[in-house]
Order: structure tokens, then C-alpha cells, then sequence
């Protein structure tokens, strides 16, 4: 009996094993078919690729101009005329190797439709002859652009660029043409604010200004009716902030702040409706399913929060996110609760709009002054940066010849199916743009109120106090309190009203608004009243950002409101982070007030105290950073370029994104497995400093550098030895021997290591 049981056991595993290698020849097969169906990638011109789209029903692409009217577009920005300020990245890896991306060919262009067809006919080339141009941005009279690294204003005299003035010369610093600020986003607060990047600016007084931020995003930002501020990553759907943008980011030493660069929606899945095989890690187990096609965001960027009023109802206040890598554009639903801002994907299975075309590159997308929703594809085979670029990506290429052409662009816009909106052309009167600060579309409004703000319009005043009080349209009463605080119009009465009343969202509006106005604009008797807010858990934060205003008036009553906070939301992760926000080089004596009023360890703002000292402790080491960078360059070059963008310029980590290497035990350790992590990337969970760091908590995948000719072994070497001698960190020297060691050991490798795989 045994041995027939042993026998018919023998017969299945058998049968099993036949059966899994019949279904891995039939994969096989399946794959090679599909590979063969779409081994090519031919051009399409506007029209034909609008052929290749699906959108969703009720719905229709139009397209509004291509290649020559534009080219390789990735930003744009709309004019009070209705026309499209755009930014042409001609020069974006012009074969996989990088050949000539430094050329300047970069443009800085103007679209018009002059005939009301929604067809742009008119080109104005604005600037010329820059260098991988990344962000434009409209103030009244000034034209701002970002070109790696500075960022500058130029004069408009007449659609021609007059004088030039540099803004900031470090705006884009380091990093490199996938990891550099860009955005320039026009929020509702009247500051501009950039994704990948920790700085927002501001005129004031006929000068720039510029401030600390919190940090945000890698490509594109948007803002919704609230002026929250929305992006993503490559690997993130979509993040964002629960508070309003000008509160965090005042101490340098907090590295992450609770209700800032929030998981706004989780699920990552993406369904193109053609095979992706052209992704960088496509080779990978997991990236592609057996369809061949992506599984998850690669290339998430461009986001938008729908605020027109052309769409159908059910699409206003969703956000929108181009993924280039698989041809489609994302919708997400979001939802408020409180203050906690969350999303879900508007469809399982199937996505708001995508091509079959593998060189469809949508890359941003914009609320139209028409209502309509636009986006910039910029449309081309070629979508990885060369620092990052495998091998694998290489061949895909190459097999479907995607490197050419480069001369490609469109501009698309969504709307009912049917319809063909008129461009809006605002009246620029005084009493044009009151007006117009209560348009149903979004994009009017704010352009309403940067136009109301730039040029000054005081005498408009009145009217956007009666417009403050009226509670019959939240949103116009917003932009109405930041109109007023643009035009420096807005007084303690107004506050003091806003703050007395009902309204708990327009209450948070103002005690943000109150932060920020001058000291001799505010009295005890408001700063008392906003502090009286705090018995609301949804205001209590809000309260507690305001604390440094409230100091600098009455320090006793900042004093007896902070002790509250302290005893009352020691709990609360929001109250918590806006404490520690406000402790700047103080944050020890917090903490043993803290323990003072409550020794429990377990407290939230006790935990992010001490994580903050703890940070402190590595920032102290910049006498060191300075001799290793001097000792290093080429080392602390590809650091700069490469690491410091997911992992922080203080080797701290970045949140979403990747975990610290100060104190990492893999930079400390073997340097054979760092160097093998470097050399072909690291897939999956992975252990630093005894905490575990796994999606979705962080990006998946870190990408591999070897395979790109960008680098030397010898410049890998020197980084491997910066790192492991940075901050806190301190291990031996790294040879270019022992690079090319590892490379020897695991030739012909191309997928990245998992951390068990090492850890052998």
C-alpha cells in the first residue's frame, strides 16, 4: 500500500512538472508571439495617434498642435489670452548614450489659436538656445525659466525677451535631468512652488525672495480648490499635503513632517493596453505581467487636480497622472475627512485614457483656461535618462529603432465628446478680473488673482471683502482672504471675523493666512482668539504652526498655548509634527518639557524629538563633509548627480523614495555586495539600521549605474569610499580593482540583486 501511495505520489509530481513546463513553453511562446506582433514602433503623426488612444466613454481627444508648431514639449503654462506658454526639452537623450544632451537647443515657445478652432496656429519662439529647460512661470511682466542650475526672470516686451535676472543660481544644483526642481507652480498663497525641491519664491517689494519648504515630489505639482499642493514620484501615484503649503518646512532639522508628502492614493497599479516591454527593469520578474505589460507606475509624473467646469461633474476634483512609461494617463478619485486628504483608482482593470502607440509620452497635464484638460506628450521612443538606462532598454531600443525621430511633439486637450470649447480671454479691467475671481474654471480664477495681485489693483479691495463674507461660494471666499493678502490688503478685522465664524475650512485658510502677515498687521486680541482654536482637534494644527507669529508678539501667551499642546496632543502625529516644526535648536528643551508633563516614551512627538536630535547629531559633521568632498570630487560628483536624490543630501533617506545610508549597514559593510548594489541595483525589502524599508513604504527597485558609460569604475570607486566615510559612516577605501572584481564575479549580469542574495 505504501509503495503504491509512494508510486501514485511519483506519478504527479512528474505530472506536475511536465504541466509547469508545458505552461512555461506556452508563456514562452505567448511572449514571442506578442514580441513579434509589436516588434515595431512606427511614427505617427497628431491625428493618427489619436487613433491608437482610448478615452473614457462621453469623452474625445482633440488635438491642439504638433510637430513643427512644437516639439518635445514637458511644461506648460496658460497667458490671460488663452495661449500656451510651452517648455521644449529638444535636447532630452538624443541616442542612449546621452550624445549631445548638452547642446542648446531648448526653447521656451508661445501657441496662440488665432482663428477659435482649439488648433494652435501661431508659433512665437520666446527664448532660445537653452540648455534642458524644465519650468515656466508668468509674473506679470516677468517671464521665469529654469535651466539647470539657475533659475531666471526675464522681462516681456512684447512677446521678446528684455532684461535678465537671476532669481537663484542654485535652484537646480545637483541631481540630474530626472532628479532637478522643476514645477513653478502659481499656489493660491501667491508663492510658487516647485516639485524635487525644498525652496518656494516669491516678489516682494520689487525683489525675489526666497524661502525654505517642504520637500516635494520629482515631476510636476499641482494644487486643488483648497490650495493643497499635490505630486508624485516615478513609483508613487500620487502624494501630497493635508495642510496648506506655507507652514512646514521651518526647521531645517526635520527630515519628515506628518500631514506633508502624505500617500494620498496607495495603489500603484497601472493596465496599458499594449505591451511595455520598453521599460528599463522590464526584464525583471514581476515588472511586466504575462501580457507583457507593466504592472506598476515606472514613470508616474505630470499630475493634475481636474478644476474646470467643461468635464462632467464626477471628474471635478480628481487627480490626474501621466505614466509615459506605459502610455496612459491615471484618474484617481480623492475624498476629504478632516483635514486627511485619501484617493482610490477611478477604475480596476482599466485606465482613464491609453494608447497602443509605444512612443506616446504624456508628461504633464494642465487645466485649461477653456475648461478643458490638456496635456503635453512629448513623443518620442527614448524615455530613460542615460545615468540609470540598462542594457536590457538599450536592446529594446535598438531592436524597434526608437532612438529617431526627435522632432516630435503634441498637445492634446480632453473634452465632451462633441463639444469644441472657446479659448477664454480674461478681461483685464479691474472690474474684469472681480469678476473673473468667480469663474467656474479654476485656471481662470487663479489667473484672475495673479493678475489682480501682480499689477496691485488695491481699489479692488472692498469688493473682495464682500466677497470674503459670502458664504454662498466657499471657494471664491478662498481666493478672495489670498487676494487680499496678495494685494497686502488683509487686515486683523478680517481674520478676526473669519476666525469667530462657523466655517471650520475658511478658519484654517485664515490662521494659515495669519502666519504669514506681518507683525504689525496683528493684534493680541486675534492671536488670542486663534489661539482659543486649538480646543479643535481639525484647527489644533493648525494652531500650533501659528505659534511662531504668536511669539513674536505675546511670548507668555505662545508659552501657555504650547504647554497645551504639549499635554493635550502629545499623541496626535499633526499637532506633534508642527511642534517639533516650530523647535528649531530647541528641540532638546521641548523634549524635557515634554518629559516633565508625561516620562511615556511611546508618544508620538516624543518619538519624532528624538529622531530629530538624532538627525541633528549627523548634521553636525560639516567641517567632514566639506574635507571629503575636497578629498573625493568625483566620488561626491556622482553622489550629487545620482544618490543625494532619493537618498537625501544628508544621507538621511527621503521618504517614498529610498532609506538612509548614514549609519547603513550595507554601506558600512561588505564593500563587495555595496559595490554590487551599485553596479546592478537592489530589488525588493531591505534592512538598514535594523528597520525593514519595503514598497509601498519606499520605491521597489533602486536602480543599477554599471551599465551606464557615464561613469568610470574608478569614479564608482571614489563614490563607494565618499559614502562610506559621509556623516556617521566609517569603513575602508574602495579600489576601482574591486570594482572591476565584482563586475568579473557577476558578468553579464542585468537584473538587480535582492538583499538575500547578498546578505549569503
Amino acid at each position: 500500500m505504501k509503495r503504491n501511495l509512494l508510486w501514485i505520489g511519483l506519478v504527479m509530481v512528474a505530472c506536475g512538472q511536465t504541466k509547469n513546463r508545458q505552461y512555461n513553453s506556452q508563456r514562452q511562446q505567448d511572449s514571442l508571439a506578442i514580441r513579434e506582433q509589436f516588434a515595431s514602433s512606427p511614427v505617427n503623426d497628431g491625428k493618427q495617434a489619436m487613433t491608437h488612444m482610448q478615452v473614457e466613454d462621453g469623452l474625445e481627444v482633440q488635438l491642439v498642435a504638433a510637430e513643427p508648431m512644437v516639439v518635445a514639449p514637458v511644461a506648460a503654462t496658460f497667458d490671460e489670452r488663452g495661449r500656451m506658454w510651452v517648455v521644449e526639452m529638444t535636447g532630452f537623450m538624443p541616442d542612449t548614450s546621452g550624445t549631445g544632451e548638452d547642446a542648446p537647443d531648448g526653447k521656451i515657445v508661445i501657441l496662440e489659436d488665432t482663428t477659435g478652432d482649439g488648433v494652435m496656429d501661431k508659433r512665437t519662439v520666446f527664448l532660445d538656445s537653452l540648455v534642458l529647460p524644465r519650468a515656466v512661470c508668468l509674473v506679470g511682466n516677468e517671464v521665469l525659466v529654469a535651466t539647470p542650475p539657475e533659475l531666471w526672470s526675464y522681462e516681456n516686451n512684447h512677446d521678446k525677451p528684455g532684461r535678465k535676472t537671476l532669481i537663484d543660481g542654485q535652484y537646480a544644483a545637483g541631481g540630474n535631468v530626472e532628479h532637478q526642481p522643476n514645477g513653478l507652480l502659481r499656489a493660491m498663497d501667491n508663492w510658487i512652488y516647485n516639485a524635487k525641491s525644498d525652496r518656494r519664491y516669491r516678489k516682494a517689494g520689487g525683489k525675489w525672495i526666497k524661502e525654505p519648504t517642504v520637500f516635494r515630489g520629482q515631476w510636476g505639482i499641482t494644487q486643488d480648490d483648497k490650495g493643497r499642493l499635490f505630486y508624485n514620484n516615478n513609483s508613487e501615484n500620487l502624494l501630497g499635503d493635508y495642510f496648506l503649503p506655507g507652514l512646514g518646512g521651518k526647521n531645517s532639522h526635520q527630515q519628515n513632517m506628518a500631514g506633508y508628502d502624505q500617500k494620498i492614493v496607495r495603489d500603484n497599479h497601472v493596465y496599458p493596453i499594449r505591451p511595455t516591454t520598453g521599460v528599463n527593469r522590464g526584464y525583471i520578474k514581476g515588472i511586466l505581467n504575462d501580457s507583457l505589460r507593466l504592472v506598476e507606475f515606472t514613470a508616474a509624473c505630470g499630475p493634475v487636480i481636474y478644476r474646470g467646469a467643461l468635464l462632467p461633474a464626477q471628474y471635478a476634483g480628481n487627480a490626474f497622472v501621466a505614466e509615459p512609461s506605459a502610455n496612459l494617463i491615471k484618474r484617481n478619485i480623492l475624498s476629504d475627512s478632516g483635514y486627511i486628504v485619501k484617493g482610490r483608482q477611478a477604475y480596476q482593470g482599466r485606465e482613464f485614457l491609453a494608447s497602443t502607440d509605444e512612443r506616446f509620452r504624456p508628461t504633464g497635464l494642465y487645466n485649461g483656461t477653456d475648461g478643458a484638460l490638456y496635456f503635453t506628450d512629448m513623443y518620442r521612443g527614448i524615455l530613460q535618462h542615460k545615468t540609470y538606462i540598462t542594457a536590457y532598454l538599450r536592446n529594446e531600443i535598438k531592436m524597434r529603432e526608437l532612438t529617431r525621430p526627435l522632432n516630435c511633439g503634441r498637445i492634446y486637450r480632453i473634452v465632451p465628446k462633441g463639444s469644441h470649447p472657446a479659448k477664454t480671454v480674461l478681461d483685464t479691467t479691474a472690474a474684469g478680473l472681480l469678476k473673473m475671481l468667480q469663474h467656474p474654471a479654476g485656471a481662470v480664477r487663479d489667473k484672475a488673482q495673479q493678475l489682480i495681485t501682480d499689477r496691485q489693483l488695491t481699489a479692488l479691495a472692498p469688493a473682495l471683502r464682500s466677497l470674503l463674507l459670502d458664504s454662498t461660494s466657499p471657494v471664491v471666499q478662498i481666493h478672495a482672504l489670498w487676494t487680499l493678502e496678495g494685494l497686502h490688503q488683509l487686515h486683523k478685522e478680517d481674520i478676526a471675523g473669519i476666525l469667530k465664524g462657523d466655517d471650520i475650512a475658511l478658519k484654517a485658510q485664515a490662521l494659515a493666512a495669519l502666519s504669514g502677515l506681518p507683525d504689525k498687521d496683528v493684534d493680541g486680541a486675534t492671536l488670542g482668539t486663534a489661539g482659543s482654536l486649538l480646543q479643535n482637534p481639525l484647527l489644533a494644527p493648525y494652531v500650533a504652526y501659528l505659534l511662531p507669529a504668536i511669539s513674536r508678539q505675546d511670548k507668555m501667551l505662545a508659552a501657555r498655548l504650547e504647554t497645551t499642546l504639549l499635554k493635550t496632543y502629545a499623541r496626535d502625529r499633526y499637532v506633534s509634527a508642527a511642534l517639533v516644526n516650530n523647535a528649531f535648536n530647541r528641540e532638546a528643551v521641548l523634549l524635557q518639557q515634554l518629559e516633565a508633563f508625561n516620562p511615556d516614551t511611546s508618544q508620538v512627538l516624543h518619538r519624532q524629538l528624538r529622531q530629530v536630535l538624532k538627525d541633528m547629531d549627523g548634521q553636525a559633521n560639516a567641517a567632514k563633509m566639506d574635507a571629503l568632498k575636497l578629498k573625493y570630487p568625483r566620488g561626491y560628483k556622482v553622489f550629487n548627480t545620482v544618490c543625494q536624490t532619493c537618498h537625501g543630501k544628508n544621507g538621511n533617506g527621503i521618504a517614498a523614495m529610498a532609506p538612509p545610508l548614514n549609519e547603513s549597514n550595507w554601506v558600512n559593510g561588505n564593500k563587495q555586495a555595496l559595490a554590487a548594489v551599485v553596479l546592478y541595483g537592489l530589488t525588493g525589502p531591505v534592512e538598514v539600521h535594523g528597520k525593514v524599508y519595503k514598497a509601498p513604504e519606499i520605491n521597489g527597485d533602486m536602480p543599477g549605474i554599471g551599465g551606464s558609460d557615464e561613469f568610470s569604475d574608478s569614479d564608482i570607486a571614489e563614490l563607494l569610499t565618499f559614502l562610506r566615510n559621509a556623516w556617521n559612516n566609517k569603513a575602508g577605501k574602495v579600489t576601482a580593482a574591486d570594482i572591476q572584481q565584482v563586475r568579473k564575479q557577476y558578468n553579464g549580469r542585468q537584473k538587480p540583486f535582492t538583499a538575500a542574495e547578498l546578505t549569503k
